[in-house]
């Protein structure tokens, strides 16, 4: 019997599923951890490379329907689970520890790593990175610290500068380290984290904020590589990272050609109903980037690429890197 989100011969959308088959690999990570990789292949030699960095608390396999299309379009893509997600796990640890130290630029340098690897394989191919949530503020860190990786970036569910608020958060953050220890989970720090996102929609689970599709949520529900909680050290390390990630020395090393696509749901509470969206546009184009490109879907909620209008999500996706990597260098 297959995982409820391992594809099958059918979306669950009822239509008929692409070709494309995925395929497991692995990359080896700067600290030596195994993770977990897979591809999706296209049937000729690929036009170009698309690399998903996923989101937090669930996996790279949930991206399965993107892939496929993608590659039936002659993209080869590929995506890793995370340090602490699906299967890349430390030896001994629970799910949602990404490492007992530094775990915010090791899960980075991660990223980087793979597109580096497939872009060995692929000399002359562009690759297009397109990250969801937690993924896209790796992405946000790789705008400075890779500029010359990626020929496009896609920005899905993501947010600009923290508020000041989110200071309390990292002292907090501190706080339950020092109660619990690095490995463990903190019920705090997820009410903090997590608790509002459903305040508004219908209540009928607790991940009724993740899209308006109920089969979707009801698909995230069964599955037990997602909705699990980040380790205390995990939380601190990405808490102390994010305020930096737009700062304008850092910023300023971005290419300024570079195409960067920011999209999501206007009921989205990650990014604030989407004014988080703006908000990191804006600043983008403030640093000089003259190739941001803002998309925002009305009433779609956090995963706006499993959404109830998910082909459309899907064809926007396609045709702005089809013309994003038009050109490009690798």
């Amino acid at each position: 019997m297959r995982r409820p989100n391992e594809p099958g011969p059918f979306d669950r959308d009822g239509s008929r599923a692409r070709v494309a088959a995925m395929e497991d690999t692995t990359f080896r990570a700067v600290d030596d951890l195994s993770l977990a990789g897979y591809l999706w292949r296209p049937k000729d030699e690929p036009k170009a490379i698309l690399q998903i960095a996923h989101g937090m608390a669930e996996h790279a396999r949930r991206y399965d329907r993107v892939a496929r299309h993608f590659a039936d379009q002659g993209w080869l893509v590929v995506a890793h689970d995370h340090r602490g997600h699906g299967r890349s796990v430390l030896d001994g640890a629970p799910l949602g520890h990404m490492a007992d130290e530094d775990a915010w630029t090791k899960a980075v340098e991660d990223v980087r790593r793979v597109g580096q690897a497939v872009r060995k394989e692929h000399p002359g191919l562009p690759v297009v990175l397109l990250a969801h949530s937690m993924g896209s503020f790796m992405a946000q860190a790789l705008l400075a610290d890779a500029p010359d990786g990626y020929a496009a970036v896609a920005l899905s569910g993501s947010n600009g500068k923290p508020p000041p608020l989110a200071h309390a958060g990292r002292l907090v953050t501190r706080l339950e380290r020092l109660r619990l220890g690095r490995r463990a989970t903190s019920p705090l720090l997820q009410k903090l984290s997590f608790g509002s996102f459903n305040k508004g929609f219908e209540g009928r689970t607790e991940f009724d904020w993740l899209s308006r599709d109920p089969t979707e949520v009801d698909a995230y529900l069964a599955d037990p590589l997602c909705g699990f909680a980040l380790s205390v050290q995990s939380w601190l390390d990405m808490l102390d990272a994010l305020p930096g990630l737009l700062a304008p020395r850092r910023l300023a090393r971005v290419p300024k050609e570079l195409p960067v696509y920011v999209f999501g749901g206007d009921a989205d509470p990650v990014s604030e109903k989407g004014r988080g969206l703006v908000r990191l546009s804006d600043t983008l184009r403030a640093a000089g980037l003259r190739r941001v490109e803002l998309k925002l879907y009305p009433g779609a909620r956090h995963e706006t690429l499993n959404e109830t209008n998910r082909e459309e999500v899907t064809d926007d996706l396609l045709r702005w890197a089809e013309t994003a990597h038009a050109g490009a260098s690798p």
